[in-house]
């Protein structure tokens, strides 16, 4: 089991052009017996968070910028209920980008605005395996020209996009397979 995180917008049009594309991610994400986790945000994250739950998905983490539960409720005005657990990183939404890469196996991002941004700066500097579901506008349909006006990244990070969430899962779960196989045992 990975962990694959969800990155997307939690406010904006893509959410609305995203909606069921995230739901179909989450789905996606639990079929394939990964866990999920997001920054425990509104938007897109908390659509494929739902999904996830009712596809049957057996662990969700959220990543929260707050550093309580309160805080995470009544100051940011976050969802808590597609969550089995949350961790109140205490980081803002900076650090908590941060922290939320870095503890994925791979990252999906779908629609976005400069948070997802961010993520997806965050993932290629950390060599975490990234994949963007195209179809839902925002920052993910621009990537393919930031990367090219960026070229060539300083890293070997995996990018990979598709119109498909049960494909853009698979390609991630192959690439993990392949990039951990010395280390299958541990993701059992």
């Amino acid at each position: 089991m990975y962990q694959i995180c969800v990155s997307g917008a939690a406010k904006g049009d893509s959410v609305e052009e995203g909606k069921a594309l995230a739901q179909e991610l989450g789905r996606a994400i639990a079929d394939a017996g990964h866990a999920l986790m997001s920054g425990a945000t509104i938007g897109l994250p908390n659509y494929a968070a739902e999904a996830y739950k009712a596809a049957g998905g057996k662990m969700s983490v959220g990543i929260s910028p707050a550093s309580s539960k309160i805080e995470h409720v009544m100051k940011y005005r976050l969802p808590i209920e597609a969550y089995d657990s949350i961790l109140y990183s205490g980081l803002h939404y900076v650090g908590r980008d941060t922290l939320l890469i870095t503890s994925s196996d791979a990252v999906v991002s779908i629609g976005g605005r400069i948070g997802t941004l961010h993520e997806f700066t965050i993932a290629i500097e950390t060599d975490t395996p990234i994949g963007f579901l195209q179809g839902a506008g925002g920052v993910s349909e621009q990537i393919q020209s930031l990367m090219t006006l960026a070229h060539p990244l300083r890293t070997g990070a995996y990018v990979t996009f598709s119109e498909s969430a049960d494909e853009l899962v698979k390609d991630l779960t192959h690439f993990l397979d392949k990039d951990h196989k010395k280390y299958h045992n541990l993701y059992q």
